[in-house]
């Protein structure tokens, strides 16, 4: 019989050292969301084109962070079993951020993103998996907050370089036509060693469990489950469902794709049509593999566990899917929004521009130091009511903070907007991860993890595919509308939290 062993509580300062390395991923991460859209617009892009400049984020993420999850949870060597992707991750992204503000074209900057958001997201997802991995189910919301803390100040240290550069150091903030300013340039070379430092200290200065110990743990996991894991479904009852979702999904892509040659649409819109045209033969392909057997290893073992997820994290794909679409729309349209609706220009040689895309630094400081400030009040919150609870009031504050930038016209009072995202983002990269770990075994925390993560960047494709349509349609060109759009998303999220089922909830455990 197995033996039983339960996960010993980590102190203090061990969660700190594992989270630590966070700090270093959201660094890259916070640069890229303040100042690609602005490298982009320096390079030429169009403000209309932006979301399709951005596909590198989601689509890298929807490729990578599953295949990286399958195969960290098989690995083991010296390294461990995650850290090894921190570190490949790491050297790799601070190599991106280095070359990022020095392209020569639109293009090379665009295909730098591709990079650099695929090198990330190899650092990432085994941290997500890391924290299941190393805490018990009473520690993991506070694991979870400690990451959204490093996330958050992070963040905000980023987010201000520039800034920081500009007005007190001297560092000039602007340059000729189609070149990055100097404290853009300097900002990413600060953030290339502070990303790969930071990944340093967590492989140094953590110890992973073997997988003698993670298998003992699962063990008595499952006995305290009853011997199931609660959520779940057989295969047999789900895949039907699946492959007629699939079978739609195909048809609906077919016809919408038909329907904007016959209009003439903007090609961009194919994206939407031919995501859903591939999503759906990927569904019909599993199904095909699954009958004849062949689904033990590789992208097929991916695709069927994505079939038979557990019903805890089929109801926070809705919640992730609503919440993350909204802030990609934050995350491209912020800067076009800010310096055309409330400075009043889109001209991104002019000091005033740059003054206003300085201010969205800011601004993303702002939310972000937020978010690391209530990191830990979101589990003092979630214990005295539930994380569903916390989760949709933070998502609530959120779409109203996104919402309200249509009627501020101040640019300081945009601060109490992001306050209001702060809380949101805290949450969102705390409470869906600690409610989730709770219905997972423990054998595919990384490739589950790396599925969660489909439910973070489809939004990210579906809004990157159809917002440069709408500015041009129907909102005027005016990005503020993005921003509205995001804001009823996350309260749309917020009222989806309420139907998940969270395990460890249940009178059982």
């Amino acid at each position: 019989m197995m033996r039983t062993r339960k996960k010993p509580t980590l102190g203090f300062w061990q969660i700190w050292n594992m989270s630590f390395g966070f700090l270093g991923i959201q660094f890259g991460f916070a640069l890229q969301n303040a100042n690609v859209s602005r490298i982009f617009q320096t390079l030429g892009g169009d403000v209309d084109r932006l979301a399709l400049y951005w596909l590198a984020a989601p689509v890298t993420g929807l490729i990578i962070q599953p295949i990286i999850g399958h195969y960290s949870d098989k690995t083991w060597g010296r390294l461990g079993r995650r850290r090894p992707y921190f570190l490949v991750g790491a050297i790799l992204a601070s190599l991106a951020l280095l070359f990022m503000p020095n392209s020569p074209t639109l293009w090379v900057a665009v295909g730098t993103l591709w990079i650099m958001d695929a090198s990330i997201n190899v650092s990432m997802e085994p941290f997500r998996a890391f924290v299941g991995d190393m805490l018990t189910s009473e520690q993991r919301t506070k694991g979870f907050a400690m990451q959204s803390f490093f996330i958050g100040t992070g963040a905000v240290v980023a987010s201000l370089l520039p800034y920081i550069f500009t007005n007190w150091i001297g560092i000039a903030n602007t340059a000729p036509e189609g070149e990055i300013p100097p404290s853009v340039k300097w900002s990413f070379y600060i953030g290339a060693f502070v990303f790969l430092s930071a990944v340093l200290w967590t492989i140094i200065r953590t110890k992973e469990y073997s997988p003698e110990e993670m298998e003992e743990f699962e063990a008595e996991k499952q006995s305290a489950l009853s011997g199931s894991i609660p959520g779940s479904k057989p295969p047999e009852k789900l895949l039907p469902a699946f492959i007629r979702n699939g079978v739609i999904f195909f048809f609906i892509g077919a016809l919408f794709c038909s329907y904007i040659f016959a209009k003439a649409l903007e090609k961009e819109l194919y994206i939407l049509g031919g995501g859903l045209v591939v999503f759906g033969l990927i569904l019909f392909v599993a199904w095909i593999l699954t009958r004849i057997g062949k689904v033990n290893n590789g992208l097929v073992g991916i695709i069927t566990d994505m079939l038979n997820m557990p019903k805890t994290m089929r109801q926070l794909a809705v919640v992730q899917f609503f919440s993350w679409f909204a802030l990609f729309a934050m995350w491209i349209y912020t800067t076009a929004a800010v310096t055309g609706h409330i400075y009043g220009t889109s001209d991104t040689t002019t000091a005033l521009y740059n003054e206003g895309a300085n201010w969205v630094g800011v601004l993303f400081g702002v939310y972000n130091g937020f978010a690391a400030i209530v990191a830990f009040g979101l589990p003092v919150l979630a214990k005295h009511t539930s994380r569903k609870t916390t989760h949709a009031i933070s998502l609530l504050l959120g779409g109203i903070g996104l919402a309200s930038f249509y009627v501020i016209k101040d640019p300081d009072l945009l601060i109490l907007s992001m306050v209001a995202v702060g809380i949101a983002w805290a949450s969102i990269l705390s409470m869906p991860y600690a409610i989730l770990t709770g219905s997972l075994p423990a054998s595919k925390m990384g490739v589950y993890m790396g599925i969660f993560n489909f439910f973070i960047v489809i939004p990210q494709i579906l809004a990157a595919s159809i917002l440069g349509f709408f500015m041009r349609y129907f909102f005027g060109g005016d990005a503020v509308w993005a921003l509205i759009t995001g804001g009823f998303s996350m309260v749309v999220a917020a009222i989806a939290v309420v139907f998940v089922d969270d395990v460890d909830d249940s009178p059982k455990i």
